[in-house]
């Protein structure tokens, strides 16, 4: 299959309609560089209903019928985690080019698996990782690189809400691969300790409360508070450095990303000594650009151009590592029965 050239849009199927897919095939159907030409589904009450609010593409129970199509370029497979690293090499075998949502894998040989895949058909691999296409985590990175806030000591996280309640996957799985790969982003590297502890409240064996702890080679820390059992609704992520200190807040209507000029100085008087500095809070403008859109576009430039994306396979599998890193901790330290 030849790379799609600028002549043409990039051909799009989605696999799988249920949470988060229809948000995918909506925004492949809205750019105008790609082309929704499938949508999948083994469920008929889904295809019904997304088969007549996308009329623009074709509707199939079987993915082996997307995969058969010589005019389709990639496959997006957006269903339940489990049959997310399958499906991913059954795409790339078939030499389609393939979008992974989040977590590419449930365990680090799969995801190794499906990197290799990707390797071996020379095609585009890309995991969803959402938050490392929001405009004000762009932002922040760049704040953070540009040495704004100084040294960075340690990152904090709270992804918490009163969600719906899994089976197939716990806190540290649905919630936790979203800030694990930020986290990652922000950091550049990857932890060298780590520690968790959950709690299963409502469902025996499925943690719905998380928090972990990652240590880095060069001196950063970072701590994750993950539930679904929660009374607020918070997507937080605090970056304190050796300068200031910056936050972002996406459930922020406005000032997504706030700098604070606060920190320790060093007393020069009397040696030894620091003092505490609380300057000027500002809020940099963030582009209201949809990330879900641009994560779309993303995928499509680089089937177009054959560029590894922002989350490749690599690293999505960095973040499948530290997951099952964390999941392994968090077996250790489960209460007994």
């Amino acid at each position: 299959m030849n790379r799609p050239g600028a002549s043409r849009p990039v051909s799009v199927g989605v696999v799988g309609l249920g949470y988060w897919g229809p948000n995918l095939a909506r925004n492949f159907d809205r750019l105008p560089e790609a082309d929704l030409r499938w949508i999948c589904d083994a469920a008929g009450a889904a295809r019904e209903r997304w088969g007549a609010e996308l009329p623009g593409a074709r509707v199939s129970a079987d993915i082996d019928e997307l995969l058969a199509d010589p005019e389709l370029d990639a496959v997006v497979v957006a269903t339940h985690v489990p049959s997310h690293a399958d499906l991913a090499e059954r795409v790339l075998a078939a030499g389609k080019h393939c979008m992974v949502e989040k977590p590419l894998a449930q365990s680090v040989v799969d995801a190794e698996r499906v990197v290799a895949a990707a390797d071996g058909a020379g095609r585009v691999l890309m995991v969803g990782h959402l938050l490392e296409y929001h405009p004000g985590i762009e932002l922040l990175r760049d704040i953070a690189v540009r040495g704004d806030l100084g040294d960075i000591h340690y990152v904090y996280s709270h992804r918490v809400n009163l969600g719906k309640i899994r089976a197939d996957e716990n806190a540290l799985w649905s919630l936790g691969a979203h800030d694990v790969s930020v986290v990652l982003r922000l950091v550049g590297e990857e932890p060298s300790e780590l520690d968790a502890w959950g709690e299963s409240y409502m469902r025996d064996g499925v943690e719905d409360v998380v928090f972990c702890y990652l240590r880095f080679p060069s001196g950063v820390a970072a701590h994750l508070h993950l539930s679904w059992l929660d009374p607020h609704k918070e997507r937080r992520l605090t970056v304190v450095g050796s300068r200031r200190m910056a936050t972002f807040d996406d459930m922020a209507l406005e000032q997504k990303v706030t700098v604070h000029d606060k920190g320790f100085d060093q007393d020069f008087s009397s040696y030894g000594e620091y003092i505490a500095r609380s300057g000027d809070v500002w809020s940099p403008r963030v582009s209201n650009e949809e990330p879900l859109r641009i994560e779309c576009r993303h995928f499509v430039e680089r089937v177009r151009d054959g560029a590894a994306p922002r989350s490749d396979g690599s690293s999505g599998l960095r973040v499948v590592r530290v997951l099952e890193a964390l999941q392994g901790a968090l077996d250790l330290s489960a209460r007994a029965a």
